[in-house]
Order: structure tokens, then C-alpha cells, then sequence
């Protein structure tokens, strides 16, 4: 038997509590007993505010057993869950609950073990940092300290061990060049490897990808590629292998772009097949980049570690810096830094330690050299593939720095989200939390408030001590922000005490939203919206004075900007590299928020006048539901989206590049009516650019027939709660786990989850669920994927981009069709596709068939996978049973044969096909 802490041990799960004493032996205690164990002495546990929303005691407090993992082991992955833990430990994982206590006690031991070795692996800064951690009572400390021994030399500081980025020459524009068949064939056998599986419908889609990045025959006419590849067929490797021959001789860099962090880490993983981790000079060939919000920002966690936090915040930010100084990019979202980290402590203290807010004072920051965003900008200009994501790839081609790093080869993976991904980045959004954001960058923090957060007088103080025109323009800035909303902006509202022409407009907006509600309050978590037009005088009024006063902040900004040009043009003597560097980062800013208050006047200047055919304009109350009142509301204001966000899309991503390609598994519409392509070209932004796109397919090798099965519960009435939450419990209990449970509304979700947790706990059946469990998403698949015996809830975000191979996925279930829900931007595009013939109903089926297959694809994701797709919905329309690949067997049955069948396993040699079952099926709208 391994070692063990002589500590308290304490684990609490749905189906009971167990405590082990110190010397003793483990026993089980009730749920009040277990607390006054926590309160009495600090006690091992692992994952805090997980054992605390089960005890139901949001004050526990220990000694978390992931806080001293990430201590000892910063930048390392581990599943967060005593069998995580033991694996990453490389311990014998605990039988069952009753023996967690025991294990967490061997778990201690052996991390102690760990910092005693000579040949820990991150010993340097531990005993620094944990000097901080014994002043901050951190609970660890204490426990730590005489094992930590002192070094003989003192330790340098984080921020003076992290390397400095180097300038590099400007990349020569690349080649033209032509790839042939047979070189990207070449290619693709040497990516798969010798004796690998000769897949023919890969080999079509390579040379077909192969295609974008032939020289392009007309300016703003790029090749463009619309793919459709079946789950399977080795679509990355296809991609990456013209991919890699291109940069490899036209000395070029290629974008692929995700939607899902998923994706992202699964192409780095295979780019190492076509490139190392490093050139011989030392650069990176392949880069992943993300949004400014994504990475640590030293100059925040610098004031953080220097009195900026305090209390368990503050704590935080020292593990944290343990982490920065092995992380392989700084990326905390997603990078290596634990998603489960933030959540020990608070979600809010990860965001302060990163860029949320444009805040960024560039070459101004002592940390500049060092700063992980402009590593992987650098990097990323020299690379030969950049992974990024689709929101970051068309903010770059908006408003990137450098339009010389503006991608012009890009590969959309994950294609059937780029309408989406273009409708959120090219939409407008007025409202209080958005205006109060300008207020604080234009001004600075509000009178107490503490933080780093610097106004424009701040940032660019030098400036406006040289230039009088630019330092009057600063403070007429300051002047005009004044009368943007500021802290306490809602409460006002609320008391009816608006301050200001923008809070005096929101207070209509909100106004003129409750009073048209027909929701009847019946979905509290949702907001509620109303239509921009037939609006009130006192709207339309309050909407002309808020207008009035954007433009008085506009109209310096645009003077600022202009004078910061003029100093760069005629450079004064103190004016060095540096701050070279600093005023074309404040100019870049400039002109983004010069943007943004442009589109707020725009959508100001319609209210009351006619609607604008290409946009939807409505007004909204943002909430969310509430721990007493119910509901609470955290947002207010007028939105626009473009009717047709890809004409934005093909103007500003399209034109500008020589070669795109979109590709998915879930590209096209299945349908037996008209043509499956239609959707994809008009939603890839092909129809608004002087080409046609090329159009490849490649079907999915598995065999669906005989490993998958599509099961429709035809006797679970819609509205029965008991009787849902009664067939989630069965189906996981025959299926013994490994359920990815799919759901359409939060409220449903929590409900079902706290009638069937305790129940399959007791089975030995762990339950989690997405805003149940204090738990990221990211975190939640990795504990999902980790155990066979596992269960995992959720909404959207688990529909798409999930990837369990394997045993620890073998039943999908859907508690209902996933209807498009009825918001005012879904029945504009709806209407529009009615007018344009193609029927409101048309267009709602080709969105619910989208989601079905997307959901299904998360079942089967390797050959050898199987499973049962099950659907909760006795009205299943017939039509769109093409959602499923062909040959997929389709069942109406009731709940018992569904269980003897997902109990059974997969045989569908005497399933009726999806053809024949929709024959003997009625229509069923």
C-alpha cells in the first residue's frame, strides 16, 4: 500500500459521504457531519466547489488536492477527479466511493514525495513562490514548506525567467506555384504514414484541397472550395498535406481556422506529422493563435502579485505565475493551463488576468518583450500554418494591425459554423455593459475602484504633453465620455433614476420591452426582445440625444487619431522604437472604437425611420435566472444583425484572399428535395463573390448500418417531467454509462439532473451536468471521456465539437427535436427564405437536420465505435429522418424496447432502414 498524509480525508458524491480521520479507518457520515468535520479541521479534498455543492455548503473550505497539483505540477494535464488524479500520479485509482478518502491520503503523500526528488522537474520558483503562498495562509503552505527546500542561489523573478521575443524580417510575399496530383499525393502518403489504410474518398478531397492554392486569376476573386467530408474519411491530414506542400515551396503561411478548442488541439497534435516543433533557428512552424482575451496579460498578473488581489484571489494569481513559467504559450483558455483551475477559486479572477478589454498599452508595458500575445503575433507572421479560429480570422482581415499578416490561404474547418461565427463578428450591439466598457477605456477606473485599468490621459500622457492639439483632443474625449453610462448604471435604471442621454435611452429601451412582452414570463432564463419599429416618441427622442452625445466622442477620437499620425510622420527626437511601437498600438484602438461608436449612431439614426432591408434591428433585456428573485437582469440595449451576415463575410474575408476552402462533415443538407448544396453555397458567402465554387464530397467509411442505430421513444409525452427524467435514468442505467445526454433548455436540464443524480450514484453511475456541476465545459468532456461510467448533460455547446472515441461514448439521447427557437432574428430569416421560395418550414428543417447530424456525428468518431442514437419525442417528423447517413437503421418503439435494445448492444441486421420506417410513418409536422 502506497503511503499515505496523515490528514483528515473527506469525499462526497450523489450517492453518499464518507470521512477517514487522520489514523483511522474510513467511515461513512452524514452530510452535517461531514461540514462540522470541514469546519473543525482542514481536511483533504478534491475539487472544492464540487464537494461543496454537494454537501450544500457553498463556505467549505480544505486543503484541495488540485490546488497543490497545480502547485507542484504547473502546465501539467489532469482530469480533475480522484481516478484522474491517480492516473496522472500514476497510483492505483480508488474501487469506489468508500475508498476516495483513503486515496486522497496517498494522493498527499506521493505529491510531497514529488517535491522532495531530486529531479522534480518544476523545482525552480517553488520555494519563491511559495514564501508568498505561507504569508497569504494559503491552506497548502503550511504542509509544503518543510519540504520544499531552500535553493543555494535566489531565485529570478517569473517576469525576468520568461524570453524575450526577436524582431524578425518581413516574410517575402510567396511564391505561385501549381501542385500536381501526384506531389499532393505524395504528400499525403508520407503524412499517414508507411502501411497505412489507402483511403480513396481522402485522396479525392487532398488534390480537390490541393485546388485553393493554385494562383488566383482575378483581384478579389478567390478559389474557393466548398467540401463536404464525411466523419472518417482522415479530412485533417487531407487538408494539411497540400497545406504543407504550398507553404513548403511558395514560402507562405496557411490559416486553418476552428470553431471548437477541440479542433484546435487535434490539428496541432497531427501538424507534427508535417512539421517539427521547431525550425533549426529555433522559430515555430506552426503556431496557434487566439483572440488578445485567451492569453495571460504579465502586465495584469504583475499588479495582481504586487497587492492587486487579495484573499483566495490572490492565492490564484501566485499558481498562476507558477504556470506562466511553463506554459508552452500563455493561452488560458484552452492552452495547458488547468480549466479547472479558475473555477477553485472564481471564474472572474482567470478574465482579470487576462486582456479582456482592449485595455493593452503595448510597446508602454515593461512586460512587452515578454508578452506571450506578441510572441505568437511574431511567431504567427513567420509560421507556415497558424491554427486560429473563425472569430479571430475575420476580426484580423477586419481590423488586423498589419495588413501584411492578413491571411489570403484559409481553411475553414468546422465550415458549418462560419455563418454563425459572421453573425455574431459583424453584428452591433448598443448597450449598457458595451457603453460602459468605452467609458472605462476612454476615462479609466471609476473613483475607488483599484486595478491597473488606465484612461487615455494615462496611456498617452507623453503625447498630450507634446502635441497640443492631441492632448485637447484627449480631454475633449474625456469630457464627452462622461455621458456614458457608469457603475451602478442598472440599479438606477431600476429605481427609475436614468443619468445621462445613454442611460436615459436604455431606461426607454427597457421600458418599451417589458411593455410589449408576450412571453408571459414562462422562460425565465431567457431575455425578452421586441422589434425596432412602431417605437415611442420618448424612445425616438432619447435615441436623437444619445446619437448627439456619440458624436461628441467620436469626433475627438477621429482628431486623436489623426494627431497621432502626424507625430509618427514627423517623428520629435524622444520619439524611440518603443514608442514608435506604443502609438500605433493607440492609433489601432482608435480606430476600433472610432468603428464601434460610428455603428452605435448608425443604428441610432434608423429607430423611427424606415427599416433597412439588409439588416434586423430589435431591442433587448438580457437575464439570466436568479438565486431568490427568480430572474435577473445584466444587460440592455438595441442590437442590429445583417439579414445575410456573409455579404460582410465575403467583402472583408472572401475578396482579399487567393484561396478558401470550408469544409465539414455536416456541410450540406441531407433532404430527398432539391438540391443538397444549396444551404452550403449560400451560407459559405459564395453567392456574393464572381465565382463558383468548387464543390468536392467524400462519404464517411463507417459503416453506420451495423454499429449505430437511431431509436425514436414515441410513449414520453412532451411536458412530462417525471416520466423524462424517469427514461434518461433507465436509458443510462442499461446503457451503464457512458450517455451524452442533449437537451434545449437549461431549466429542463437542472431538473432532470437533480431527480436522477443520487439515484445513479448508488448505481455506481456518476452524473455531471453543464450549470449544475461548478465545472467548466472543457473539463466536464475530459472527466466524461476519462470514466466509461460516466454521464454527461448538456445544452448546444455540447452538440457540436465534442470528440469521445471510444467505449466512453455509446449512447447519444435527445430529450426533444431541436426546434429553432423564435427569436425576432430567426423569423426575419426565416421570412426572407419564403420570399426567395425556398418556404419558412424549408428553412427551419435544414437547421433542425444541421443539429441532428451534428449530434449524431458525436457518436460514432472511429471505425470501431458503436452506439445508439435515441430521441425522446413521440412527434418525430418523418421528413427529416435524412439527417442520419443512409443505411442508418431508424426505430419508432416504446421506452422498454429502447432499453432492451441500447441494454442489448448495437444489432441492426433486422431494424427496419430509414427508407422503410419513414414509409410506414404519417407525416407529423
Amino acid at each position: 500500500m502506497s503511503p499515505a498524509l496523515p490528514l483528515p480525508a473527506l469525499h462526497a458524491s450523489h450517492s453518499g459521504t464518507w470521512l477517514r480521520p487522520a489514523n483511522g479507518s474510513t467511515g461513512a457520515v452524514s452530510k452535517g457531519e461531514a461540514i462540522m468535520a470541514a469546519a473543525d479541521t482542514p481536511v483533504l479534498i478534491v475539487n472544492a466547489p464540487l464537494v461543496a455543492s454537494r454537501l450544500g455548503y457553498p463556505d467549505l473550505s480544505g486543503l484541495d488536492l488540485l490546488e497543490l497539483f497545480a502547485f507542484v505540477h504547473p502546465a501539467r494535464f489532469c482530469v480533475p477527479t480522484p481516478r484522474g488524479l491517480a492516473q496522472a500520479l500514476d497510483l492505483d485509482a480508488p474501487e469506489g466511493d468508500e475508498h476516495v478518502p483513503l486515496f486522497l491520503q496517498q494522493a498527499a503523500a506521493r505529491l510531497i514525495e514529488n517535491c522532495e526528488s531530486a529531479d522534480w522537474p518544476e523545482r525552480e520558483g517553488a520555494w519563491s513562490a511559495l514564501q508568498s503562498l505561507v504569508r497569504m495562509r494559503w491552506p497548502w503552505a503550511q504542509v509544503l514548506a518543510p519540504h520544499v527546500a531552500k535553493p543555494e542561489r535566489a531565485e529570478k523573478w517569473l517576469f525576468s525567467r520568461l524570453p524575450e521575443w526577436e524582431e524578425a524580417a518581413e516574410r517575402p510575399a510567396p511564391s505561385q506555384v501549381v501542385l500536381s496530383d501526384a506531389q499532393v499525393l505524395g504528400e499525403l502518403d508520407h503524412l499517414t504514414g508507411e502501411g497505412s489504410e489507402r483511403r480513396e474518398g481522402q485522396r479525392a478531397y487532398a488534390t480537390d484541397a490541393a485546388r485553393t492554392f493554385a494562383p488566383r486569376d482575378k483581384r478579389g476573386v478567390p478559389h474557393l472550395l466548398l467540401a463536404q467530408a464525411g466523419t472518417g474519411i482522415g479530412k485533417t491530414l487531407g487538408y494539411l498535406s497540400p497545406a504543407s506542400l504550398w507553404s513548403k515551396e511558395a514560402g507562405g503561411t496557411v490559416w486553418v481556422s476552428t470553431y471548437t478548442k477541440n479542433l484546435q488541439r487535434q490539428l496541432r497534435r497531427e501538424s507534427r506529422r508535417a512539421w517539427p516543433s521547431e525550425r533549426p533557428d529555433g522559430s515555430q512552424p506552426v503556431v496557434v493563435r487566439k483572440g488578445r482575451e485567451n492569453y495571460l496579460c504579465l502586465l495584469n498578473l504583475e499588479d495582481a502579485l504586487q497587492g492587486g488581489f487579495s484573499g483566495r484571489p490572490a492565492i490564484l494569481a501566485q499558481l498562476v505565475a507558477r504556470w506562466a513559467a511553463y506554459s508552452q504559450d500563455g493561452d488560458m483558455i484552452g492552452g495547458d493551463l488547468p480549466g479547472w483551475l479558475g473555477t477553485l477559486f472564481r471564474k472572474r479572477g482567470i478574465a482579470a488576468l487576462t486582456d479582456q478589454r482592449g485595455e493593452c498599452i503595448y510597446a508602454g508595458c515593461p512586460h512587452y518583450r515578454k508578452c506571450f500575445i506578441e510572441h505568437a503575433a511574431r511567431a504567427s507572421a513567420q509560421a507556415d500554418l497558424v491554427i486560429a479560429n473563425h472569430a479571430l480570422v475575420m476580426v484580423n482581415a477586419a481590423r488586423g494591425r498589419d495588413h501584411a499578416q492578413r491571411p489570403t490561404r484559409i481553411i475553414f474547418d468546422e465550415g458549418h459554423h462560419v455563418f454563425e461565427a459572421a453573425d455574431s463578428i459583424f453584428a452591433a450591439a448598443l448597450t449598457g455593459q458595451e457603453a460602459i466598457e468605452l467609458r472605462r477605456w476612454i476615462i479609466g477606473p471609476e473613483r475607488g475602484s483599484r486595478g491597473r485599468r488606465r484612461g487615455l490621459a494615462a496611456r498617452l500622457a507623453d503625447v498630450a504633453s507634446y502635441d497640443e492639439d492631441g492632448g485637447e483632443a484627449v480631454e475633449d474625449a474625456i469630457e464627452a465620455a462622461h455621458a456614458l453610462p457608469s457603475d451602478g448604471w442598472m440599479q438606477r435604471l431600476h429605481d427609475g433614476e436614468p443619468s445621462g442621454p445613454l442611460e436615459a435611452l436604455l431606461a426607454a429601451v427597457r421600458a418599451t420591452t417589458y411593455a410589449r412582452d408576450e412571453s408571459g414570463s414562462q422562460e425565465a432564463g431567457y431575455g425578452i426582445e421586441t422589434e425596432a419599429s412602431g417605437l415611442t416618441g420618448e424612445l425616438i427622442e432619447a435615441a436623437g440625444d444619445a446619437a448627439e452625445a456619440l458624436a461628441a466622442i467620436r469626433k475627438p477620437l477621429m482628431k486623436l487619431g489623426t494627431r497621432l499620425e502626424a507625430i509618427l510622420a514627423d517623428a520629435p527626437d524622444w520619439l524611440d522604437a518603443q514608442g514608435r511601437a506604443r502609438i500605433e498600438g493607440a492609433r489601432h484602438s482608435l480606430g476600433w472604437r472610432v468603428d464601434l461608436v460610428a455603428a452605435w449612431e448608425s443604428l441610432l439614426d434608423r429607430l423611427g425611420g424606415p427599416a433597412d432591408p439588409e439588416f434586423v434591428d430589435w431591442l433587448a433585456v438580457d437575464r439570466s435566472p436568479g438565486s431568490s428573485a427568480g430572474v435577473r437582469e445584466f444587460d440592455i440595449g438595441i442590437h442590429r444583425h445583417w439579414l445575410d451576415p456573409m455579404k460582410p463575410f465575403a467583402k472583408v474575408v472572401l475578396e482579399p484572399a487567393h484561396g478558401v476552402m470550408l469544409t465539414s462533415a455536416t456541410l450540406t443538407d441531407r433532404t430527398n428535395d432539391g438540391d443538397p448544396w444549396e444551404s452550403a453555397i449560400a451560407r459559405s458567402g459564395a453567392e456574393h463573390v464572381e465565382t463558383m465554387p468548387l464543390l468536392s464530397a467524400a462519404e464517411s467509411p463507417f459503416d453506420y448500418a451495423s454499429r449505430a442505430e437511431v431509436l425514436i421513444v414515441t410513449d414520453i409525452r412532451k411536458g412530462d417531467l417525471p416520466a423524462l427524467a424517469g427514461a434518461y435514468a433507465r436509458l443510462i442505467e442499461a446503457s451503464e454509462g457512458g450517455v451524452l445526454g442533449l437537451f434545449t433548455a437549461i431549466r429542463r436540464m437542472r431538473a432532470v439532473h437533480g431527480r436522477i443524480a443520487d439515484r445513479l450514484a448508488r448505481a455506481g453511475l456518476p452524473l455531471y451536468a453543464q450549470h449544475v456541476d461548478p465545472i467548466d465545459t472543457g473539463t466536464l468532456v475530459d472527466i466524461f471521456r476519462d470514466d466509461p461510467r460516466a454521464s454527461l448533460l448538456g445544452t448546444d455547446a455540447l452538440r457540436d465539437g465534442v470528440d469521445v472515441p471510444g467505449h466512453s461514448l455509446r449512447c447519444v439521447v435527445m430529450e426533444q427535436v431541436p426546434w429553432p427557437r423564435p427569436d425576432i432574428l430567426h423569423k426575419a430569416r426565416r421570412a426572407a427564405a419564403k420570399d426567395n421560395g425556398g418556404g419558412g418550414n424549408a428553412y427551419d428543417d435544414r437547421i433542425i437536420r444541421a443539429r441532428l447530424a451534428q449530434a449524431f456525428g458525436r457518436l460514432i468518431r472511429h471505425g470501431e465505435d458503436s452506439g445508439h442514437f435515441v430521441v425522446l419525442s413521440p412527434a418525430f417528423p418523418s421528413r427529416l429522418l435524412t439527417a442520419f447517413p443512409p443505411g442508418t437503421p431508424v426505430i419508432r418503439l416504446t421506452l422498454e424496447e429502447a432499453l432492451q435494445r441500447v441494454a442489448a448492444g448495437v444489432s441492426g441486421e433486422e431494424a427496419p432502414t430509414s427508407a422503410s420506417a419513414e414509409a410506414k410513418e404519417e407525416e407529423d409536422s
